[in-house]
């Protein structure tokens, strides 16, 4: 398989083959939360006035997202698994809208097949790339605020290439590392309330989920996700 490795929204669009957009720190993380809380799908968008939107014409469903890692005002949740323990999404569609992570999922535009990556749900992204008829494989790293890389994110596309050789690096040898860079500081910052501790552990549980989300239904800045069972 023919594996190319991207950064940021710009060089999604680029993007063929099977395509991974991933956002550890916390897009896809907290999507894979939300599914598995009972959500019915999420509907990924771009803008923020787009959110607004759809929330006017959909009042029960509910609104997930941030700028600057702070969650938006007026909407129920921020971007944050924490923040989401214990929240009942039964049968809901949430809107989520981030800084990065929804940036590069709807870039990714010319991808024929897109699913979003995190270390939370890895093994079920490896296997399901494993199935895949696809012989290209882009895995696009969301970066920070889609304005630079981010540390997490290629650790997170390095492992997936990896194992996919069934060479994976040691998971806790990649803990370690995030766990003292600058990616990771405003975790472990008491000043930063909307990026508790609690969500850099939540966002490094590897494999705690055992499905995949896959892109559809694109539409102008907006695109919906849905949870796929991988055996």
């Amino acid at each position: 398989m023919d594996i190319g490795i991207l950064h940021g929204s710009e060089e999604a669009q680029s993007a063929s083959g099977l395509t991974v957009v991933i956002d550890v720190f916390r897009a896809f993380s907290v999507a894979c939360h939300i599914l598995s809380q009972g959500a019915e799908r999420i509907i990924a968008v771009r803008e923020v006035e787009r959110a607004w939107q759809l929330k006017r014409e959909h009042p029960d469903h509910i609104l997930i997202g941030e700028r600057h890692a702070k969650k938006l005002p007026g909407f129920e949740y921020g971007n944050s698994p924490t923040e989401l323990q214990g929240a009942d999404l039964s049968g809901k569609t949430v809107i989520q809208t981030t800084h990065a992570g929804t940036q590069s999922l709807l870039a990714a535009h010319k991808a024929p097949e897109v699913i979003t990556g995190s270390f939370v749900n890895a093994g079920a992204i490896i296997r399901y790339i494993r199935k895949s008829p696809f012989n290209e494989l882009s895995l696009v790293c969301a970066g920070f605020r889609d304005e630079g890389e981010a540390l997490e994110d290629t650790l997170c596309a390095h492992y997936i290439r990896d194992s996919l050789a069934g060479q994976p690096r040691p998971f806790d040898e990649i803990v370690e590392q995030l766990r003292l860079s600058g990616s990771a500081a405003r975790f472990f910052d008491p000043r930063e309330d909307a990026s508790p501790e609690s969500d850099f552990w939540l966002c490094l549980r590897l494999d705690r989920f055992s499905f995949v989300i896959r892109r559809t239904a694109i539409q102008a800045g907006s695109c919906v996700l849905e949870k796929v069972a991988v055996d």
